[in-house]
């Protein structure tokens, strides 16, 4: 168990996930840290349980709220690690987090991570889903997060980083209903943010896009120079095909189908028409699509 790493945990309802992420959890520290969106579920109840620090806060999107917890929790520890509530530890991570962590040299501060995704229970292995690289551990106070309403990353502020070799698994145990709900308010985030890229409207603290970056960085750049450019009735189509022929998400089986379908497909083109109903109203009202995307966000859309 290590003393030099503070793990930060966003919840809302999550009592069917937290105790899996929890019991992992414990085994690489003691310092976690629980920043709750007032969960009216057993949530609190369970984090409860394995002394958690526990915050409420009101949530907006992932963004504010881990930035919040970044500029008014108190972190002692030299690292931050930053854990969805629907995820945990694989044994072989944990034990390399426990070999490597305090040897590594002072210019490196952010390491990313190997994430496996299960979906209905099955581990998706291809479609270019796996291994998805994301950065969630940092030196504190050596990151920020991205002002993004969706898809936001840590952004290190000096220093370098590495990967590490094994994965943390994101494993979400609700059920279709609260995925497809759950994916149509992130559609609605992902509008704002494919219209902000359109018409130039983000804000500064954005992850840079490079073709020859980071992983983020790359998706990212690809996302707006060519993703976003293939006209709106096809762009999730060819998407689809993309990943369920060309990387071979075909071969995920039936519940890869229905993976690959939801998320590459009808979750893009969802995207794509909540980003028309947004152009479609400026126009009818002759007002700016920033007006519209400010109105959504204040109705929380």
């Amino acid at each position: 168990m290590l003393d030099n790493i503070t793990i930060i945990i966003l919840t809302f309802n999550e009592e069917l996930n937290i105790e899996k992420c929890l019991t992992e959890a414990v085994k690489l520290t003691k310092k976690i840290v629980i920043v709750d969106s007032y969960s009216n579920d057993k949530t609190l109840d369970i984090c409860a349980k394995y002394d958690c620090r526990l915050y409420q806060h009101k949530f907006t999107n992932q963004a504010l709220q881990l930035n919040w917890a970044l500029e008014n929790v108190e972190i002692d520890t030299e690292w931050v690690f930053r854990l969805d509530a629907d995820e945990y530890l694989t044994d072989k991570l944990l034990e390399e987090f426990l070999k490597k962590i305090e040897h590594l040299s002072n210019n490196i501060t952010g390491i990313y991570l190997r994430r496996r995704i299960y979906f209905m229970g099955k581990w998706i292995k291809h479609g270019g889903i796996y291994p998805t690289l994301i950065l969630r551990v940092w030196r504190n106070k050596k990151a920020i997060c991205e002002e993004r309403w969706m898809d936001e990353h840590m952004m290190i502020l000096e220093g370098e980083t590495i990967t590490f070799n094994y994965d943390f698994v994101d494993d979400n145990s609700k059920d279709m209903s609260f995925w497809i709900n759950k994916h149509n308010n992130y559609a609605s985030r992902e509008a704002f943010e494919q219209l902000n890229d359109k018409y130039e409207l983000n804000e500064l603290n954005v992850v840079a896009l490079k073709l020859f970056g980071s992983q983020e960085e790359r998706k990212k750049y690809i996302k707006k120079n060519i993703y976003n450019r293939v006209p709106a009735p096809f762009r999730s189509l060819f998407y689809f095909l993309y990943r369920y022929i060309l990387k071979l998400g075909f071969l995920d089986g039936f519940k890869g189908w229905v993976y690959h379908f939801m998320e590459s497909f009808w979750y893009r083109f969802l995207v794509d028409i909540k980003s028309y109903e947004i152009e479609r109203e400026a126009r009818r009202n002759k007002i700016s699509v920033r007006s519209v995307i400010k109105s959504k966000r204040l109705n929380k859309v």
